[in-house]
């Protein structure tokens, strides 16, 4: 208990030294408290997410060692926080990017007004809300899950609010490619798992790992060891993975409460600015070659609202291209009149953070349509251009992982024995065997490790989960299909509860505020 609450203040009391020497160095005028206000709610918020992600899915990790009695329960929540810990803080932020792609393009373009607000506290509190209703039943639902129908909530009813199809409030080819790695990743679990214990019974013809552990004793050595590695690593991958979707939306709440300090990338150095200048000019003059009619160019706003409906409605039209390349020479040329991009004033940072935003994702849309042709040379410029924008933009402060990581270590450290039962004692009907851990661990690192490197969320609790019930099947230890069932109803329904309570609570809050 008190390393928990030393661990819990000098989280707090780094995050607000943090914003502090954050701010004052972007020397932004202070004309209200009430933006840091909402500030500090919203980071209470976004850190009771992942903290409550932790003791909700972490404790799929410490289950196999707890049951194998490879180490006692305290020392393996511990153990299983702090590499939940260095996860968060080697990861690399494209889960995180990838996450927010799925919001409504106006509302991230608009994400400090009182709309981009009810977002960011509707899509946490439904997360909340769902996590906690099914940690208290014990059932292992995925955060990823549950926090992916949340944003498909917040957009389905921006869009019915705006006269708009439903349909149109999410980026539904970015919904789908999601969609396909949480459908898939407990598929892979159960099969993956299930022939590595076979293969294992094959080739270790050692009876002792095939048999419920004898009372307390711990497994062999040389098995004991691979069950301590395999829960570190996928503790270490859930950090990496789940803790980034935290910080993608803390990103956004400190874009809408203090947009001067982080909405562009102030390391970004001085010496770098001519080369941007020169990239974005270099994409510019590409983009102007390859479109498809000549015409006037259009103004700064025509431009901004062409590429902001190309965006929302994926509809490629005439227009996209010399809109394109008006935003990248108008990018390159403010930059180029404030001397560096730290150098952009408090009035024009949302702008040009918006106008950065707009580029890069209507390169990507272009890129995707292929409704027009670029010839290699362009698409390296294009591509040059949409990498500088991306890290000007797509970047996440050290102390912002450092508090999501103390937040999802320490939910490790709490409220993991409901889970833990269910995953050791309720999927199948015998105890849970050495190699049926080690299997079952061995899948769930391996998947959500390759799962990170490609950028997709995937769901820890559904992977293992379904990687015991799949060594349990290919044991013929039985399984318990009241569980199962239960596992398959909270994953049926997590992604319509999430929509129904996100899209219920947004709709409240802009209406409430």
């Amino acid at each position: 208990m008190v390393v928990f609450v030393g661990l819990l203040a000098a989280g707090l009391l780094y995050m607000a030294w943090s914003l502090v020497q954050d701010v004052s160095a972007a020397h932004a005028p202070v004309t209200t408290y009430v933006p840091f206000m909402l500030l500090g709610v919203a980071l209470v918020i976004a850190l009771g997410f992942e903290f409550v992600n932790g003791f909700h899915d972490t404790a799929n990790a410490v289950a196999t060692v707890i049951y194998t009695h490879s180490l006692p329960p305290n020392f393996a929540v511990v153990w299983s926080g702090l590499f939940n810990f260095l996860g968060v803080l080697v990861s690399s932020g494209a889960v995180a990017f990838g996450i927010i792609s799925l919001l409504p393009v106006e509302l991230i373009l608009q994400v400090g007004s009182s709309a981009g607000f009810a977002m960011v506290f509707a899509l946490l509190i439904a997360a909340i809300i769902w996590n906690l209703g099914t940690w208290w039943l014990g059932l292992p639902a995925s955060s990823s899950h549950t926090l992916i129908g949340s944003i498909i909530g917040v957009g389905v009813a921006n869009a019915l609010m705006h006269g708009r199809d439903g349909t149109s409030g999410v980026d539904w080819t970015q919904a789908t490619k999601v969609g396909y790695s949480l459908l898939l990743s407990p598929v892979v679990g159960f099969v993956c798992a299930a022939l590595l214990l076979l293969t294992l019974r094959v080739f270790v013809k050692n009876k002792a790992l095939y048999e419920e552990p004898k009372g307390n004793k711990p497994p062999p050595l040389w098995i004991r060891g691979l069950l301590v590695l395999t829960c570190t690593g996928v503790s270490f991958a859930h950090g990496s993975n789940d803790g980034q979707k935290g910080m993608g939306l803390i990103m956004l709440i400190l874009v809408g409460t203090v947009p001067m300090a982080y909405a562009l990338n102030r390391a970004m150095p001085v010496n770098e600015t001519m080369q941007f200048v020169a990239v974005a000019e270099s994409a510019q003059g590409a983009l102007l070659r390859s479109a498809p009619a000549a015409g006037p160019a259009p103004t700064r706003e025509e431009a901004r609202t062409t590429i902001s409906t190309f965006v929302r409605t994926k509809e490629f039209n005439a227009g996209v291209v010399p809109a394109l390349a008006a935003i990248a020479g108008d990018i390159g040329m403010q930059v180029k009149a404030h001397g560096s991009i730290s150098g952009v004033p408090a009035e024009a940072v949302s702008n040009v953070r918006n106008d950065m935003y707009l580029a890069s994702e209507g390169i990507r849309l272009l890129d995707k349509s292929g409704a027009i042709e670029l010839d290699e040379d362009a698409k390296a410029r294009v591509n040059t251009f949409r990498q500088v924008i991306d890290d000007a933009t797509k970047f996440i402060p050290l102390w912002v992982k450092v508090v999501v990581a103390i937040a999802l270590g320490l939910g490790t450290m709490v409220g993991w024995k409901r889970i833990v039962i269910t995953v050791g004692e309720k999927i199948g009907k015998t105890h849970l065997t050495y190699a049926q851990g080690a299997s079952a661990e061995v899948v769930a690192m391996l998947t959500i490790g390759a799962a990170d490197m490609y950028g997709l969320p995937v769901s820890t609790t559904h992977v293992l989960s379904s990687g015991v019930a799949g060594t349990m099947a290919a044991n013929r230890s039985g399984l318990q299909w009241s569980t199962l069932r239960n596992l398959a109803l909270a994953w049926v329904l997590t992604l319509p509860a999430a929509i129904v309570l996100s899209g219920t609570l947004y709709w409240l809050f802009t209406h409430l505020f």
